[in-house]
């Protein structure tokens, strides 16, 4: 009722206002100059608020001592990728390191059926019976809170040993196994000790147990039961085998109907689930005719990455049994595509194998492994005998026998895992007998470990909460199982690639400059574009394919893809684009040229890339003033330096972790903490900035005290390269409308790791001196932001000193 008393209320209005027109019409120039005295007075509202003029002034003023230069996009990109392969060839040392000592142990150690070993447990540490006793493989664990590992509770004296529900934790082969992998406690708190920015480090073994340093409590899912399993783990699989092409047959004729079918479907997705990127697959399913489970892919390998695995899963949900099995054609069809592979040098170029799962092979199938596979077997053949009925073993079992392969009989669900996890040891053995050491490098992942997700969630950085891992397989040294080829298991450690991005220092990428990693298979590692995590409600999820995003959709190419070609090749190059960039959350598009170096990085299978916008984002100024004078300025209350950016590095040292940048920056440079490793551009430039913006601390204050603030004005701030900012409140927390602005809590406006703020941003584009004002809608909280930027000039070159 009351919207219509409304609407009658607009209507009865307009009536009256067209009335009133045909008797009186404003004319054009009086709103004309309504718009420019509104103009006027906003502009000097701004301007005398913000102070833009005086900074202006002060810098025009330093302009015979300061330099300007123009940055080398080919000797940056050059030097960031060194820094990166430096550190990651510290990480490979540190997992070599465990691979010797992990198989030194093995070799002197006599296997012992009757050992007897207590080993801490990480699911039982800590734990009490009803007479508070500890429990059998608990005792007492320290554990204390560590900024490093993400503030965790953790013991980094001692590693321990984290065992599947489905696996018996006192098994002899298990206990022998602990006990020989103690011996790596002395070699990751030396790595550790070594390189304070290594994080987790871990060996899986392939008995089933996983031990991880520093050693934690490890939480059970909601059913108290431990799941996680290391030899699932992409690491692992990826380090056991060698690249592969794989063909799934699978027979769905009429016997395979209920249970058998169930345990078939399983089957398949276990086998899918332990590819990789690297992997090349197909599926069959076979009657009496053959038939591709995803028509499109008919007489192909398609790569193995997690779209594809994921598709084949849901279609292989969609089988139905009929019929009779013919086993001869769907064989003859399998051989085919993964020949053509070869011969056409697609797919992996290593492994080949065919996956048989069925409930017994009754033809006469040997015709076709001496017309397709033998003398030579380059193709290996498992076969998966699923059901309780043992009549077709013998089939089976030839089959996978005469072609290097392996046979399994697969009864209940339960075996499925165990069952399907042998063919990687078979793959692994001309690895393990040649001793192929190969370190591997997984594609980028969440950390199962999230850290405080509110607060990663409002910082746009979220590639940076990603994880790469590189790991290595552990073999069986003993002289008499050398042609078994015994594969112990995988030693480990994982990167945040937030560290890695680090060494790509911000404030010399400019205000829209970015850098990023992608695979060899043109996946996205770290780009500030990616965001892999969505909200729903207050919870924080992954979205389903955050890892296999490539580069060519988040930089929009109008042309080929030259940019993605030659990075995927590991070319060094650069190439200059024109870009539409999106700031505030998509709202506002930004016409840029940027230029893009990229080189590999030597070691890996990852190339990295740098964006730096041409005109302002190449020109940097450099200014100096003295320690002192500087200091001075850096302790006033009203500047900050950018909290996520490396001033000084502050991991290294345990007993540095406590400092924020300011706090470590301001103790360096007044010789407190001499063995900091600080950035002396970055510190020279952001005491210059200091000393320059200094005066506009005085000049807020003196509007504070002498003038009545006009009502309305919040806060004025100012920001330069160098990640400082000063900010001054103009009205009190009670009456401010933009409570959040320029809060630990507002990431849009504050210098964060992977972009400078929005309204930094936003002004380098416009002309510097003219105000940009852009409203703001904060969940339903308006205001209005209005910001400008000044310029530094020497010897005919222009460059952006702040904003």
């Amino acid at each position: 009722m009351l919207e219509f008393m409304k609407l009658l209320r607009i209507l009865g209005f307009l009536s009256l206002y067209s009335t009133a027109q045909a008797q009186m019409k404003i004319p054009p120039e009086t709103v004309q100059q309504w718009a420019s005295v509104f103009s006027v007075q906003l502009r000097e509202l701004t301007t005398k608020y913000s102070g833009s003029l005086l900074l202006q002034k002060k810098l025009k003023d330093v302009e015979s001592i300061i330099k300007i230069v123009e940055l080398d996009g080919d000797g940056l990109v050059k030097d960031y990728s060194d820094d990166i392969e430096r550190m990651l060839g510290s990480k490979m040392k540190s997992v070599k390191r465990l691979a010797e000592s992990a198989e030194d142990a093995d070799l002197y150690h006599e296997f012992n059926a009757t050992l007897q070993f207590d080993y801490y447990n990480s699911m039982l540490i800590n734990t009490l019976d009803e007479d508070g006793n500890s429990v059998d493989l608990g005792g007492e664990f320290p554990l204390e809170e560590n900024e490093h590992f993400n503030n965790m509770p953790v013991n980094t004296q001692q590693s321990n040993i984290q065992v599947p529900t489905n696996v018996y934790n006192k098994d002899p082969n298990i206990l022998n196994a602990i006990y020989n992998s103690e011996a790596l406690n002395d070699v990751f708190i030396s790595n550790f000790q070594k390189d304070p920015t290594l994080t987790w480090q871990y060996f899986g073994s392939s008995t089933g147990f996983f031990r991880i340093y520093p050693g934690i409590k490890w939480t059970p899912d909601s059913n108290g039961v431990a799941a996680f399993d290391c030899r699932n783990r992409n690491w692992y699989i990826q380090a056991a085998t060698s690249p592969k092409d794989i063909v799934i047959m699978v027979d769905i004729s009429g016997s395979m109907k209920g249970l058998k079918m169930t345990i078939a479907k399983h089957t398949i997705n276990t086998i899918l689930d332990t590819l990789g990127e690297n992997d090349f697959v197909n599926v069959i399913a076979y009657t009496d005719y053959v038939r591709y489970v995803e028509p499109c892919f008919r007489g192909t390998l398609v790569q193995a990455d997690l779209d594809n695995r994921e598709h084949f899963k849901v279609l292989v949900e969609e089988l139905h049994v009929k019929g009779e099995a013919k086993i001869k054609d769907a064989m003859k069809e399998s051989f085919r595509i993964l020949n053509e592979a070869r011969v056409n040098g697609q797919g992996s170029m290593c492994n080949q194998a065919i996956m048989l799962i069925t409930d017994g092979a009754m033809e006469d199938f040997e015709s076709v492994f001496e017309e397709f596979n033998w003398p030579e077997r380059r193709v290996r053949v498992f076969t998966y005998l699923i059901g309780r009925e043992m009549t077709f073993a013998q089939n089976t079992k030839w089959i996978a026998c005469n072609n290097k392969g392996y046979y399994t009989h697969i009864a209940t669900l339960a075996d499925v895992q165990e069952n399907v996890m042998e063919y990687l040891h078979v793959l692994s053995r001309p690895m393990v007998i040649n001793h192929d050491h190969d370190i591997i490098w997984t594609e980028a992942y969440m950390d199962t470990v999230l850290p405080n997700t509110k607060e990663l969630f409002s910082t746009k950085a979220q590639s940076l909460l990603l994880m790469t891992s590189v790991a290595m397989p552990v073999f069986s040294k003993k002289k008499e199982t050398l042609s078994h080829g015994i594969l112990l298991g995988v030693v480990g450690s994982d990167i945040p690639l937030m560290e890695v991005m680090k060494l790509a220092p911000r404030y010399m990428l400019g205000a829209h400059g970015y850098a990023f990693l992608i695979t060899n298979n043109g996946y996205i590692l770290a780009h500030p574009d990616l965001r892999p995590l969505y909200k729903e409600g207050k919870k924080l999820k992954l979205k389903p394919n955050y890892n296999s995003v490539d580069l060519s959709e988040v930089e929009w190419e109008d042309t080929e893809e030259l940019l993605r070609t030659a990075m995927v090749r590991g070319e060094t190059g650069s190439l200059s684009l024109s870009i539409r960039a999106s700031v505030d959350k998509g709202k506002r598009p930004l016409y840029l040229v940027n230029e893009y170096f990229y080189t590999n990085i030597d070691d890996t299978p990852f190339s990295f890339g740098m964006a730096l916008t041409k005109g302002q984002g190449k020109l940097m100024f450099v200014g100096n003033v003295s320690v002192e004078e500087g200091l001075h300025d850096l302790t006033s209350p009203d500047l900050s330096i950018a909290s996520e950016w490396t001033y000084c590095e502050t991991d290294i040292d345990p007993a540095h972790r406590k400092f924020t940048q300011l706090q470590a920056a301001i103790r360096y440079l007044l010789g407190k903490e001499p063995d900091l490793e600080c950035d002396e551009l970055l510190l020279q430039q952001t005491l210059f900035d200091a000393v320059v913006t200094a005066p506009l601390e005085a000049y807020w204050n003196a509007l504070m005290l002498n003038d009545r603030v006009e009502p309305g004005v919040e806060t004025a701030f100012l920001g330069t390269r160098a990640g400082l900012m000063r900010i001054v409140r103009y009205a009190g927390v009670e009456t401010r409308v933009a409570k959040n602005f320029l809060t630990p809590v507002d990431k849009d406006n504050l210098f964060t790791i992977d972009h400078f703020p929005l309204w930094y941003r936003l002004a380098v584009e416009n002309t510097p001196g003219n105000f940009y004002y852009y409203p703001v809608n904060d969940k339903g909280v308006k205001y209005v932001i209005a910001t400008t930027a000044v310029t530094v000039s020497s010897e005919g070159k222009t460059a952006m000193a702040g904003v």
